[in-house]
């Protein structure tokens, strides 16, 4: 079987499957507290204690898939979050839950920066904006079917579907992967960088920490600052660690790449804005137009169709002619545009059909942004530092999402999500149009970032159209390579950065 195909189907059911479970468990967070007789405060530990977990164990994952194999640590770390997704399911108090969340993200902090390696090392630079588009579907489909599936489960089933739900993916993943799935190992994947592996870890578990509990505590409680101190101060602690070490953990010497580095930067922003308004709108949703968990799903489920359709565009046509620069500094700013009408259209009275077709514009953009971003990422990153510098940028895309959540979140409290009128209390709309405004600014800066850092030439070797019937013709699979690009096409990378 073709590895492009075979390693594509088994990554795109894994990061369906972690981006997923994020979203959907979100919806039973209030369901879990009432059946454990707990607050909804004190539940939020089973998010808090998963997302640090994600974050310890992600610094790891790149020099775990080199020393043993990209195929069997992915598919041992789709195996360790599909059984702890089956044991979260089966909890008996929140203690247990909690535990079992904990385990369930090593094995999601595992398998999204292995699993990009593998399809990195398997398609070549001339292919990369066809992998783009792939990676496009679990990103756009997961975020917008969690609140719709989540809402489903927990109001016709039970909470504990919500975790059950991860078993047959991750089941029929890790079969498929055993089969079709061909192994491949780095020659030299060098020592175990010990210091390095703790220092980041604890460093990115407790900035994690104090970034997702910082609007719940108020950021200026002394467990949230101590976490964020400690988190600063280890990973200074680690820079100065790494660049000493020959065959660091983090491979922070791959930052020197101009490519890579603009790409780490913009998944920062372009993660704080996007996934920030993920999760204000259907906190708007329900709680400014009380609109049902599922009724808020649906009415978010737009953007996963502009996605799907801006996919096609962006693959075929606009990245081969105009390059990675231009596209993302459009769809970031198109982020913003989007972004700045929702907080006009922030009101109570708003025409749900009117924010509908906003969350289509929103994923319309999103491709412009994230397929430029993947297809030109590791444009320049030879094949030995794939797995590192995945490691690397996953990190900085799972902190862009926490910081998103966290800034948003921020606005909203130090604004008010409710006010008093008269004697009822109702929901105060400047609030939630604040924390749009701060996403817009978000994305702005991104915008102008692209435009400053990124250049079309270092991505020469991506930008190589696609079309079918050339590709048919000459044998080359999925018809991706018209003559005149066919000397870009070749897998190695220029200039590439060891």
């Amino acid at each position: 079987m073709d590895q492009r195909f075979a390693v594509s189907a088994v990554y795109v059911a894994a990061l369906f499957l972690s981006i997923l479970d994020v979203t959907i468990v979100n919806v039973a967070i209030p369901t879990i507290g009432r059946d454990f007789h707990t607050s909804a405060a004190s539940v939020d530990v089973i998010v808090i204690g998963f997302l640090v977990s994600l974050a310890v164990f992600i610094p790891a994952s790149g020099w775990i898939g080199d020393r043993f194999g990209g195929k069997r640590t992915l598919l041992a770390a789709i195996s360790v979050f599909t059984v702890a997704s089956a044991m979260c399911g089966l909890a008996t108090s929140l203690g247990e839950l909690v535990v079992f969340r904990v385990v369930q993200g090593i094995g999601g902090g595992m398998l999204t920066p292995v699993g990009m390696a593998m399809l990195y090392r398997t398609f070549p630079p001339a292919e990369r904006v066809r992998l783009a588009g792939i990676l496009m579907l679990p990103t756009a489909l997961a975020p917008a079917l969690g609140p719709v599936i989540g809402g489903l489960l927990v109001t016709d089933l039970s909470w504990r579907w919500v975790f059950f739900v991860n078993l047959p993916i991750g089941v029929a993943a890790v079969i498929f992967g055993a089969l079709f799935v061909t192994e491949r190992r780095e020659p030299k994947p060098g020592r175990f960088d010990l210091s390095g592996f703790v220092l980041a870890g604890a460093g990115l578990g407790a900035l994690m920490y104090g970034v997702s509990e910082g609007p719940t505590r108020g950021w200026g409680s002394i467990p949230v600052l101590a976490m964020m101190l400690a988190g600063v101060t280890l990973l200074t602690l680690m820079v100065r660690v790494e660049m000493s070490v020959e065959q660091p953990m983090i491979n922070l010497r791959l930052l020197g790449d101009r490519l890579f580095r603009a790409a780490n930067i913009l998944v920062v922003l372009t993660m704080t804005g996007f996934f920030g308004v993920l999760y204000l709108v259907p906190l708007y949703y329900q709680d400014a137009r009380g609109l049902s968990a599922l009724a808020s799903g649906l009415s978010t489920f737009p953007e996963a169709i502009g996605v799907l359709i801006a996919a096609q565009v962006v693959s075929r046509y606009l990245y081969p002619s105009i390059g990675p620069r231009r596209l993302m500094a459009a769809g970031l700013l198109g982020i913003a545009v989007v972004t700045l009408a929702m907080a006009g259209a922030s009101g109570s009275l708003t025409n749900l059909w009117y924010l509908r077709g906003l969350m289509f514009a929103l994923g319309y953009c999103i491709p412009h942004v994230m397929m430029s971003m993947q297809a030109a990422a590791f444009a320049t990153i030879s094949p030995a530092s794939t797995g590192r510098a995945s490691t690397l940028f996953n990190a900085d895309r799972q902190l862009g999402g926490a910081v998103g959540v966290a800034l948003l979140s921020t606005v909203l409290a130090a604004i008010g999500p409710t006010r008093q009128v008269g004697a009822h209390l109702v929901a105060h709309v400047a609030a939630y149009r604040g924390a749009f405004l701060a996403a817009a600014a978000v994305a702005l800066m991104g915008s102008v970032t692209a435009l400053l850092t990124v250049r079309d030439a270092e991505a020469a070797a991506t930008m190589v159209r696609r079309r079918r019937p050339a590709g048919a013709r000459s044998g080359v699979p999925g018809g991706l390579i018209d003559g005149s690009a066919a000397a870009d096409a070749a897998p190695a990378a220029p200039s590439p950065v060891a």
